[in-house]
């Protein structure tokens, strides 16, 4: 067994690192860069995860590099919500100049909360809803996953992960069925659920991701929108992993052209510095949060670390320039892989099982390509590159895995 494997079987805790005792999982990363990962052993790999949709602008994106080398030489830590640096005030109108005041022609500002990790952006939003709103209840949908800490778990609806804590949930989200062709029934649901005046909010990913790359029908962002307006909830889109270029747009719900009161961002923000962001309509907020009186209601330790804002900045503007080639891209995918389904890069084939995905993962893995599975049995292999693939490198690694398939 590799040295970083044995010493992780033996000081690490045993839920982790899952390892096989043949050896064949997992690798060990040594560097990457670009669209591939090198392991210990020198052997190069596609990567066709993009770090769990981190690296949506290439691993080691050498002007993101370069912002967080030069940030480290200036100012490695800042005191969270107590003395900022200029950084932060540059990365909180960033968010809002790429999120409401784009959408609404700059009629409404976003106000930000800046957070570690996707997690606790979602739980950002859920404070707030409660405190704008005065109710604690939440409508979530069953397959979303918004994270594990234990405000998101309430949200987060696969067993696997809420049962072993159950009896410490206060059990406020309540999950809707994920939508079919037809409406009705969930908005039947809602409107009973909305009805009870307990629910202050909405929850939803415009395309789950790793509940199996689901993709709603047409118009269903629209539909909870006007649900939500009708009986005056919070619409909070989880577009942790699907922001930032990852569906062809700069943010899922554009392709309904939906704004919602709260956006809940992380993962590519950064391109793999540990920064996550709850970004919210200015009203809401305004209302939600009282003026600082010398101690936040919401802070920690980190919030808006220089270095991760100097490398979000740096990497909102390397994605600006690969949104509409991840379009394109995408196109092609649909084009010529109906089998897959997905929207942009955001894309999955579903076979029979779990079993049979993982068994393909694997041996795509020792074939020098790194593929996830996703979904409940994890019985979709997805497929969630940089953004930075070439067409050469869509086609070589598909036709990979429809053979591993075969």
């Amino acid at each position: 067994m590799d040295k970083t494997l044995q010493l992780l079987a033996r000081y690490e805790s045993r839920n982790v690192t899952y390892m096989e005792d043949d050896g064949s999982w997992p690798i060990v990363w040594e560097r990457a860069r670009g669209m591939h990962v090198w392991d210990t052993s020198g052997k190069r790999y596609l990567d066709l995860t993009a770090a769990f949709g981190v690296a949506n602008a290439g691993h080691a994106n050498p002007c993101v590099l370069r912002a967080g080398r030069q940030q480290m030489r200036r100012l490695l830590h800042a005191m969270g919500d107590v003395h900022p640096h200029p950084l932060k005030a540059r990365l909180v109108q960033r968010l809002s100049e790429i999120t409401f005041e784009r959408w609404t022609q700059k009629a409404i500002e976003g106000r930000t909360i800046l957070n570690n990790s996707g997690f606790e952006a979602v739980e950002a939003a859920l404070k707030t809803a409660v405190l704008a709103t005065g109710k604690s209840g939440v409508i979530t949908f069953t397959g979303g996953y918004h994270g594990l800490g234990y405000g998101a778990l309430n949200a987060t609806h696969r067993q696997y992960f809420r049962a072993p804590f159950k009896a410490q949930l206060r059990q406020f989200g309540t999950a809707v069925e994920w939508p079919g062709n037809d409406f009705s029934k969930i908005e039947k649901r809602i409107c009973k659920l909305a009805a009870r005046k307990e629910f202050g909010a909405i929850l939803v990913e415009p395309i789950q991701a790793r509940g199996g790359i689901r993709i709603p029908p047409p118009d269903f962002l629209k539909l909870l929108r006007q649900l939500c307006d009708r009986f005056g909830l919070l619409l909070i889109l989880d577009e942790i992993y699907t922001g930032f270029g990852r569906t062809g747009a700069w943010f899922a719900c554009e392709h309904e052209q939906v704004v919602p009161d709260l956006i809940c961002l992380g993962k590519a923000l950064s391109g793999g510095f540990p920064i996550s962001a709850c970004v919210g309509r200015a009203e809401i907020m305004d209302r939600a949060w009282p003026r600082s009186r010398g101690e936040a209601l919401h802070t920690s330790t980190f919030l808006g670390h220089p270095v991760g804002c100097a490398m979000a900045l740096a990497q909102i503007e390397e994605i600006s320039k690969l949104i509409e080639p991840a379009r394109r891209k995408g196109e092609y995918l649909k084009n010529l892989y109906p089998e897959m389904r997905g929207f942009g890069l955001m894309a999955g084939i579903e076979v029979e099982s779990g079993v049979i995905a993982v068994r393909a993962i694997k041996r795509l893995l020792h074939e020098g390509y790194i593929f996830l599975p996703e979904g409940d049995e994890g019985q979709i292999i997805s497929f969630t590159p940089p953004l930075i693939i070439t067409v050469a490198q869509m086609n070589q690694s598909i036709r990979a895995l429809q053979q591993a398939l075969a």
